[in-house]
């Protein structure tokens, strides 16, 4: 087919995936991002074309990335001459990336990249928009996949770029992110712009060999395309092969969700027994599934990322992984937990200092209430459970407080002929490493008499000889910002 029958077919193409795809609806402000290069600039030429046809309203996004001084002043001069030209409205902005990767310590790329999607948020939040259009090609989408693969990916990253994304940022926000060019190859936008007589700019910074995108483009494709002709097609097929088996597993991973994964506040719970009934495939895809819903997007997570938190979700509790993008997951006893949370989820209340407890009576320590009663005997209606129990009061006395654990402290668990140190109880008891600090201890001047919420000591349970019994009870101060126990 002649170029120019290819360009005449291009706007069909471009419209036909919109439509098909449901990429952007009718009477909606549609950002339209333009670098200058080839690629964006036939893009925002071609929605011009269609906007009538598409009942769209274009508005044009450009960002000086302040990387290459006189040419990049010079790009912005071209966008804001372009949308004069095509009488679409623009709002054309330069930030300082470098200042930013440094703040941030990411890649010249990374920092580029967050720069560019938060200031395309900033305008579309000022026009009520969610939309831009970005110019991403067929050629952009073989060497995504690429790198992917040189990275470390599975069968979601072999998809590639979708059609339609949804962009989490920093601060929360959400853009949908579109790319109405993505089965358009980059040898065609070249040529539209030719034809049309667009004229745009080259970008330098695409000819630098220090980045991995630049090398897949001018190395290693040249090299594949040695032993395969046609691996660009094959790289194609393949995406679209792997996009329609992780159809059918993201449908399966969702009868999932509301059982083995749940959304909680503090983020994404998975209940650790039905995840190991799991077939490695599904175990694998649920969890970046997980990841995206928390996220938006699987930007940065690798591979090995995901092999890691399958390894952990067999592991006991305390384990810990620290993830791209500010990510935690922690285990529990019976979950795994992936949070964008600085801190563990502990649900205990941080536990300071020794507090004397007032017997009978109530006692309010941070994030507790501890009430107190003393008893002829073991009450029938008054069920022991994890955060109340009966004590000898004789053996225990009167004279108690709460504390954390210190260094060297040892137990009797109830049960136990002898004592052992409180550090193997909690482990042998599971109980989280991220937790053991805030477990409050019940004591009397020289021995624990309850590790709230496990075991009470042997020697001060309540016997057929015990003559005055004490009762405790634990109970969460709601008042207090945390987790209910």
């Amino acid at each position: 087919m002649n170029p120019m029958a290819l360009n005449q077919l291009l706007p069909q193409r471009v419209s036909k995936l919109i439509r098909e795809q449901k990429l952007a609806w009718r009477n909606e402000h549609l950002l339209v991002g333009v670098s200058g290069g080839p690629d964006s600039v036939c893009l925002v030429h071609v929605l011009a074309g269609l906007r009538r046809n598409l009942d769209l309203k274009l508005h044009i996004v450009h960002l000086n990335h302040m990387l290459r001084g006189a040419e990049s002043d010079a790009d912005s001069k071209y966008v804001s001459a372009l949308a004069r030209k095509l009488r679409i409205p623009a709002t054309i902005e330069a930030r300082d990336v470098k200042a930013y990767q440094k703040k941030h310590r990411l890649s010249l790329e990374e920092a580029a990249r967050e720069v560019r999607y938060t200031f395309f948020a900033e305008v579309a939040l000022s026009l009520g928009s969610d939309s831009v259009a970005v110019g991403h090609t067929a050629d952009d989408q073989i060497e995504t996949i690429l790198m992917r693969l040189i990275r470390g990916t599975g069968l979601a990253g072999l998809r590639g770029m979708q059609p339609l994304s949804n962009l989490r940022l920093a601060d929360g926000s959400c853009l949908r992110v579109i790319r109405p060019l993505l089965q358009v190859r980059r040898e065609e936008t070249e040529a539209y712009c030719l034809a049309h007589k667009l004229s745009p700019r080259t970008d330098s910074s695409n000819l630098l060999p220090d980045r991995l995108r630049n090398r897949v483009r001018s190395q290693l494709m040249p090299l594949l395309r040695r032993y395969n002709p046609d691996i660009d097609e094959a790289v194609l097929r393949l995406a679209s092969a792997a996009s329609v088996d992780m159809a059918y597993i993201e449908e399966e991973i969702a009868k999932l969700r509301g059982s083995v994964v749940k959304e909680r506040q503090e983020g994404i719970v998975i209940d650790k027994k039905g995840f190991s009934r799991l077939a490695p495939a599904i175990k694998r895809h649920l969890l970046r599934s997980a990841i995206q819903r928390l996220l938006g997007d699987l930007q940065d997570i690798e591979a090995v990322h995901i092999e890691n938190l399958v390894e952990a979700m067999a592991k006991p509790a305390g384990k810990r992984l620290s993830l791209p993008r500010g990510l935690s997951f922690y285990t529990y006893y019976d979950h795994g937990l992936i949070t964008t949370a600085k801190k563990s989820h502990c649900p205990l209340p941080v536990l300071e200092g020794e507090h004397r407890l007032k017997i009978p009576g109530e006692t309010e320590l941070y994030g507790w209430m501890v009430r107190s009663r003393i008893l002829s005997r073991r009450p029938e209606a008054i069920r022991e459970a994890k955060w109340r129990a009966c004590l000898d009061l004789d053996v225990a006395g009167k004279e108690l407080a709460v504390r954390g654990r210190r260094r060297g402290d040892r137990f009797q668990p109830l049960g136990m002929e002898s004592s052992k140190k409180l550090q193997d109880f909690m482990v042998d008891a599971k109980i989280p490493r991220a937790w053991r600090d805030n477990v409050p201890l019940v004591c009397s001047s020289d021995r624990i008499l309850w590790v709230a919420g496990w075991r009470i000591d042997h020697g001060a349970r309540v016997t057929e000889e015990t003559k005055r019994v004490l009762y405790l009870e634990f109970q969460p101060v709601k008042a207090q910002s945390r987790h209910p126990v």
